[in-house]
């Protein structure tokens, strides 16, 4: 076996990347550990382009392996790794748009990133050893890409930065952040925070860009040692006489079509000219594939929305709908849109159109997972739904794809900063996100809609939460603008940026032909989330900065039409919301409520019809339908975990009698003595005399001995008085009858 390693330092712990011939028919693969943490990479390309398509197809697979974490995972039917989980899902995302940029999109050539979780210990996060494995995977290999990029997770507890936080140290961390970049330029950002403040993100930018430029340079290293000679690829590229074609034919059409402000009409208007320029094309270039006339058409697009936005003929920005480059789309937002719904919200920005429904319920309604990394309880839960209607498409409903689950895991990530405490607020939540219409920005109309759904449902959150999508048009690096940005080296010279424009609220066009989708979440206080994407190598951190304080500016503007709606979360639940109602006991009563094999428990859920979960510290939640569902259980556990003090006073039933004395039940399940003596003043001869089972009686405690026995006594509170002869008669039949069943039941005990 052939093995090669080298090693650096990250966050004070050793990265080795090692490349052997495991995989060897791969076109390039790294083993990279951290800790004891290790994956592999391997990168494939196929050896032909791949016909009539019109998208570079990158494929990127993260795999987890539940031997990696030394469990035998799954349900007890199925013992092997199935369906990727949603957190394998965003662990894949993270690796694609890391690397996604730094291929040309021009490439038909199939290419397929896997990444193998091998071995997962309890501090290292797999996410960034597979980004950097799939980096050195792609670097050292004969695929074309423009690589390495480079990532690290920074976060922040207390008033200090952490370079790649153990899982124990993000537990109470208050920035949580995975970024990704090269040549001092940031290309990925996935993040979460508990209201961090734009200063305190630009700290961390800074830091990660130092971190990523260490990486990159040790890549480089050992691609100029290790790396292979890249292949020449065809590029579907069109030829010089299409391109003028195109110019004299389309081009002043195209230009039109895209600045029509509807939606629809401008999609149809673009469609059509798709068909007119097929047609020409077809007709005069036979020997074109029609996916590069395609491909022509979306260039002159994204080459038109530059231009108009960055170097606009009449001196003014324009964009497609005739904003300007801070303006914000109409917003509209409702809430109590549904009757039946605990918490509905309605959200409009422009024509994205997102509907947001909260349900609260029991604790124990929390999703349990079981993961190779995770395994925890999760009570706040954000699902997103993007069906094709949304689009005016036509597609089969399968379930949630990539999308879905990365795009509520961003709007899940911005809130759960802003869900109470369990101890204030005990429901398990679900928020759910429909996409009715989109164009553009639909995972931050979530945020939105999710937020207004929750005040609602009247759930006490910290503080209201907007999401906006910015973007950026940037010129080609030879256009430069006055502006200066230094680099992450003083003593280097000062790099002119390219021109660009940073615009607010983004939609269709510019996200599509943008160079940026740049997700900023938060409250008035602080930001919450963070996603981004890019089209480029990557984002100077100037710019970056200036982004992060524009898109405040948009989320206060939106918080506050938000808030006209509803100032604040309602100060009642939602009459259809289950009512909890929490209580704590002694830990030492808890087999009392629970009882032998689940008896007393399930008793008290059939008599009340509430839920009863408890919890090892004396902790109980009682969830009922209604408030009398829940405070009857109450009731009832009160009376059975009742701790009874000497000299009390209470009312209770007799239960039982025997020659020396009677039971009284004080409270469910529990009875204490009384003593033939301490019936009366006077003597009594029987015990059926004064008392008959079913009798209420009022008692006084006098004693509780060290195992936990009550003694009671009448006489101390109400002597009992001589009952009728009829009375008596009846009594000790009553007490034949016990008599006789204990002997039944004691000559039975004998015999077995």
């Amino acid at each position: 076996m052939k093995s090669k390693k080298f090693t650096t330092e990250v966050g004070g712990r050793t990265l080795t990347a090692e490349f052997t011939n495991w995989a060897e028919h791969a076109n390039g693969s790294c083993l990279v550990t951290y800790g004891e943490t290790s994956v592999l990479a391997t990168a494939v390309q196929s050896k032909s382009a791949r016909e009539g398509i019109d998208f570079f197809p990158l494929t990127v697979d993260y795999e987890e392996k539940f031997y990696a974490a030394g469990k035998i995972l799954g349900s007890r039917f199925m013992r092997r790794e199935g369906k990727a989980s949603d957190e394998a899902i965003l662990v894949s995302r993270l690796i694609d748009r890391s690397i996604r940029p730094l291929f040309s999109q021009k490439i038909r050539n199939e290419v397929q990133v896997i990444v193998l979780a091998l071995s997962i210990d309890e501090n290292n996060d797999p996410d960034i050893c597979s980004i950097i494995a799939a980096s050195l995977a792609l670097g050292t290999s004969d695929i074309r890409w423009a690589g390495p990029v480079g990532s690290v997770r920074i976060g922040k507890i207390d008033d200090k930065f952490i370079i790649n936080p153990t899982y124990t140290e993000r537990e109470s961390i208050l920035l949580d952040t995975v970024i990704c970049g090269k040549d001092g330029k940031i290309n990925m950002i996935e993040a979460g925070a508990q209201e961090l403040s734009e200063d305190d993100m630009e700290k961390a930018l800074e830091l990660a860009v130092k971190e990523i430029d260490k990486l990159c340079n040790f890549q480089n290293k050992i691609i100029d040692e290790l790396g292979k000679a890249k292949k020449e690829v065809e590029l579907a590229e069109a030829s010089h006489e299409m391109k003028i074609e195109f110019a004299n034919m389309m081009h002043k059409k195209v230009e039109e079509s895209i600045y029509i402000k509807e939606k629809t009409q401008r999609y149809e208007m673009l469609n059509a000219l798709r068909r007119e320029w097929a047609a020409i094309s077809a007709e005069q270039f036979p020997h074109i594939h029609k996916t590069i006339a395609d491909g022509l058409f979306e260039e002159a697009v994204d080459e038109i929305v530059h231009k108009n936005i960055i170097d606009p003929p009449a001196g003014k920005e324009k964009r497609p709908d005739g904003r300007g480059i801070k303006e914000l789309r109409r917003i509209a937002a409702k809430v109590q849109v549904l009757p039946r719904i605990h918490g509905s919200g309605l959200f409009y920005r422009g024509e994205t159109h997102v509907l947001s429904a909260a349900t609260l319920g029991a604790p124990s309604d929390v999703q349990l997972i079981e993961g190779m990394e995770v395994r925890a309880k999760k009570r706040f839960m954000h699902h997103y739904n993007f069906p094709p209607f949304s689009v005016g498409e036509i597609k089969p409903m399968r379930g949630p794809g990539r999308r879905d689950i990365g795009h509520g895991a961003l709007a899940e990530r911005a809130l759960v900063a802003i869900i109470p405490d369990v101890t204030e607020f005990p429901y398990t939540i679900r928020v759910v996100s429909e996409t009715l219409s989109s164009n553009g920005s639909s995972s931050m109309g979530s945020v939105c809609g999710s937020t207004l759904a929750l005040m609602d449902a009247g759930v006490p959150i910290k503080a209201p939460v907007a999401g906006i999508a910015m973007g950026l048009m940037l010129a080609s690096p030879g256009e430069t603008s006055d502006v200066k940005s230094p680099t992450t080296s003083d003593v280097e010279e000062e790099k002119v940026l390219p021109k660009y424009k940073i615009l607010t609220d983004i939609q269709g066009p510019e996200d599509h032909h943008g160079d940026m989708d740049f997700k900023v979440a938060g409250t008035k206080n602080g930001i919450t989330a963070v996603q981004m994407d890019v089209k480029v190598d990557g984002i100077p951190l100037k710019i970056m900065k200036e982004a992060f304080l524009q898109a405040r500016e948009a989320r206060l503007e939106i918080l506050e039409i938000m808030l006209k709606e509803l100032p604040g979360p309602r100060k009642e639940l939602s009459s259809l919301a289950p009512r909890i109602i929490t209580m704590r006991i002694n830990p030492d009563k808890i087999r009392d409520v629970i009882g032998p094999g689940g008896k007393v428990i399930n008793e008290l859920i059939a008599l009340t019809g509430a839920q009863i979960d408890i919890e090892q510290d004396g902790t109980i939640f009682i969830t009922g339908p209604k408030e009398e569902n829940a405070k009857k259980a109450e009731e009832e556990i009160l009376a059975l975990t009742k701790e009874f003090e000497v000299g009390e006073i209470i009312k209770g039933k007799v239960t039982r009698l025997f020659p020396f004395g009677a039971m009284v039940e004080v409270a469910p399940k529990q009875e204490g003595l009384v003593h033939i003596s301490a019936l009366s003043n006077f003597r009594v001869e029987q015990i059926t005399d004064v008392v008959s089972p079913g009798d209420v009686i009022e008692v006084q405690i006098i004693e509780i001995d060290d195992q936990g026995r009550i003694n009671l006594s009448a006489k101390a509170v109400r002597p009992l008085e001589l009952k009728s002869p009829e009375a008596r008669a009846k009594g000790a039949e009553s007490l034949r009858e016990q008599e006789n069943h204990r002997n039944r039941n004691g000559n039975h005990r004998n015999r077995r």
